[in-house]
Formats: C-alpha cells, structure tokens, sequence
C-alpha cells in the first residue's frame, strides 16, 4: 500500500510544531520561567532548544523520512542485520500510550474551562468560589470522564478521515486560529495596567533574581524545559517524517518547527505575565497558574468572560493539536503492523484510549487514595515514566543509533538530514564530535535529573 504523504510543506510544518506545541509551552514555559528569573530562563532556554532539541528533532525525522514507516518498521529498514534498535520502537509506541492516558484528561480540562467561561459559569464568582469549580471538577469522575471522551472521540474522528482530509486539512484551521488568539490575547495583554512590568519579569534578564534560585538550578530548568518542549524520543515526531517529502533538507524544517513551538511557549508568556502583573497576581506560582490563578484574573477583568473563553480556546487548540498528532502516530503503526483500514485503525485504537485514560480520570476522585511511583498520584506516576524515562531514554537510542557504527552510521545520516533544498547540517569535524559525545552526555544529564 502506497504511503501517505502531506499535501504541502506547510502542512508538515504545521502538524509537526501542533504536536510540539501542548501544554509544556502554554503551561509549564510560563510558570518555569516566573520561577527561575525569567529572561536569564528565556536566554538559556533558546541555547539549550538549538543544542539538543534541534539535533535530536533531526534524528527522529531523518528516521522516519528515511525508513517510510512508522518507528518499528522504520528501525528494521535502516539496521544492520541482527540488530535490535527495532525493539525501541515498540517502546515508541507504548511511549505515546501512555502519553494519552494522562494527556486526553488534562486536555479535556482546557475544553471544560472553555465550556465553563463561554457559558458564564465563572460570571459572579470570588475568591475560594473560584477554586471550587476546579476542586469539584476534579472530584468528579463523570465531569472528567466526559470531557476526556470527547476529546478522544473528536481526536480519532480527525484522524479517521485521512492524512491530508483529516489531520493536515484540520490542523491548518486549528493552528491558523490558534495563532490569532496568541495574538489577540498578547496585545490585549499590553493594554492592561502594569504590563510593562509583566513584560520585563518575563523577558528582561535579571541576574540577581536567577541567583537566588542558583544559576545552575536555572540552567538545568532550562535545560529540560528545551528537551521537554518538542516530545521527542518516542516516535511523536518520526512518524511526521515517514510522510515528508525529500525536497527540503530536514535541519531547516527542524529549526522552523521549533520556531514555531518557541514562539507560542513565549507569546504565552506575555498573555500570563502581564494579566498577573496587572491584577497583583504571584506570577511565579507553579501548575497551579493556569486553573486556580488566570481564573481570578479573568473574573475580575472588564469583559473576562470573553477573554477568559479566548483564553482556555487557545489552550483547547494547543493541547488537541498535540492529541491528534500522536493519535496519528498510534493509528500509523497499527496500520503497518496489522494492515488494518484506517477507519477500523481509529475505532479500535478510540476504545482503547478511552479504557486507558479511565485511571487518570479517577485517580483524582474515587482512587483519590491510590499512590503509585514515589508516593505519586496517577497521573504524575504516567506523567513521570513518559517524562522521565521514556523521553529521555528514548532521545538517546535515536541519537546512538544515527551516530554510532553499530546502528544506521553517521554518513548515512547526514546524508539523509542534508537530502533537499536548504539549511544544511555541517560536515564538520567538531559537530561529528559533538554529537556523538557531548549531546549523548547532556541527554544523560537529563535522565539523571528527572530520577533525582
């Protein structure tokens, strides 16, 4: 059967940043930044994004482009005969199960705070009533439950229709209105009292600030947050470049992508900042930000109605564009191992997602007492093994395996990543080096750090 294959560069480029862009940049990049002096994160942050996760975003496509199959197929093409790099990409596979056991319930709540602030259910209220609404959200399971289904079902009936027909046609709209949320809300932000100050906590670097914290916690912060950011290291991106086509060099692709994932991470950050800024908000809080703190920025803004609904409209965007994108994933390697039709591919993978996700669901409510890894509850214990182990782990098989002699080799990678027109990847002698020693030992650092 003929592969697939996106009918546009800027379909590739888009699907592939809508699954890099989730709720690390919209999330978790704000509320890392406020905690770690901001724009000395920031500086450190880009650095870190062109060291690692761009390189390792090369392999992971180069992987897939190369091999024209989703990651365990595509390991067997390009593997020396009797070798077991294959058996990583079942790890893959598994990888982004898991990933969506946790992901689809906390993507179904940016959907029901939409639902919440569209209908004008915040409308009226103060104080501790505000964190109510997310305490009983959370303590019930037919809420979550509801939402985290039609976050699935809508996710698999995208994919269900296509590559181009379902994920590209779809994620063009998606990400093209995302975009222009980003932006409405970000010049909105500018106009409220106190945003100048919102703005410099974010961007500006302040030294004695990131010192407090220690500049070598801040550089570890930003270091993960880089690596972290784009997903990698469990086949999320390769499958993206099993359908790309050949005639750009992948370097530039890789840098775009993460352009684009760097750009929503901080025009996120000066929608958050400036509102936290402007309301007397502590805008160095943790996860916590985002359902407890904007709620009680919203509710006391002129029109917050409005732009609490742009707002939680814009996460529903980011975190289904990632969904979708590693449903996609799922859905390509059932069909090249079992030779399903794709419609039967999104039924039987929607019914076992859904099974799947029930844990996170009641691990909030009626398992309220289960703890699992380190005292941690379900969602953390999924979020840990994915986060932790298997992006990490992950990363560094891809990179041994395209820079080592024992996996594909690192001519033929090279050659592959500098197929097409385009950013190139230098043939130097210290990027060889580089790459085979230094990034390995970084990404060991991170693995490390997640343990710790």
């Amino acid at each position: 059967m003929k592969r697939e294959s996106f009918g546009s560069r800027l379909g590739f480029l888009l699907v592939s940043a809508g699954c890099a862009i989730g709720i690390g940049n919209v999330w978790r990049f704000p509320y890392v930044a406020g905690e770690n002096g901001g724009g000395v994160f920031v500086a450190l942050y880009l650095l870190f994004l062109l060291a690692m996760g761009v390189p390792v975003l090369t392999m992971e496509l180069a992987v897939g482009r190369a091999g024209r199959a989703s990651a365990v197929k595509a390991y067997r093409a390009l593997e020396k005969p009797g070798s077991f790099w294959h058996l990583h990409g079942w790890l893959c596979l598994l990888g982004c199960y898991l990933l969506m056991m946790y992901y689809t319930t906390v993507s179904g709540w940016m959907l029901s705070y939409f639902v919440k602030f569209a209908t004008g259910q915040f409308s009226g209220l103060y104080g501790d009533e505000i964190n109510g609404v997310f305490s009983a959200m959370l303590a019930s399971p037919g809420e979550m439950g509801l939402w985290m289904a039609v976050t699935v079902l809508c996710g698999f009936l995208v994919c269900s229709l296509g590559l181009q027909k379902g994920l590209e046609r779809i994620t063009k709209v998606m990400m093209a209105m995302l975009l222009v949320l980003i932006a409405a809300l970000a010049v909105h932000g500018f106009t409220l009292p106190g945003a100048g100050e919102g703005v410099a906590f974010f961007l500006l670097p302040d030294l004695e600030r990131a010192a407090e914290v220690g500049l070598s916690n801040v550089a570890v912060a930003a270091m993960n947050q880089a690596f972290f950011t784009l997903s990698l290291g469990i086949g999320a991106m390769e499958i993206f470049g099993s359908y790309m086509s050949r005639d750009n060099a992948i370097p530039g692709e890789a840098v775009r992508i993460c352009g684009l994932d760097t750009l929503v991470a901080v025009m996120s950050g000066l929608i958050i900042f400036p509102a936290c800024f402007a309301y007397q908000v502590t805008p160095d809080q943790g996860p916590s930000l985002i359902f407890l703190t904007l709620p009680h920025v919203f509710a006391g803004m002129p029109g917050g109605r409005v732009w609490g609904s742009l707002f939680f409209l814009f996460m529903t965007f980011a975190s289904f564009s990632t969904v979708i994108a590693v449903f996609e994933n799922l859905m390509s390697g059932c069909m090249d191992h079992f030779g399903w039709s794709r419609r039967k591919t999104a039924l039987v993978n929607c019914v076992v997602v859904l099974v799947a996700s029930l844990p996170c669901v009641l691990g909030y409510n009626v398992w309220s007492d289960l703890h699992l890894i380190g005292g941690r509850d379900v969602l953390d214990s999924e979020d840990f093994i994915v986060s932790s182990l298997l992006l990490p782990i992950g990363s560094l098989v891809y990179l041994l395996f395209c820079v080592s002699r024992w996996g594909w080799g690192y001519d033929r990678y090279l050659t592959e990543v500098n197929t097409g027109r385009g950013l190139k990847l230098s043939r130097s002698r210290w990027m060889k080096y580089y790459l085979q020693f230094v990034l390995p030992a970084l990404i060991v650092l991170v693995l490390l750090q997640g343990l710790l």
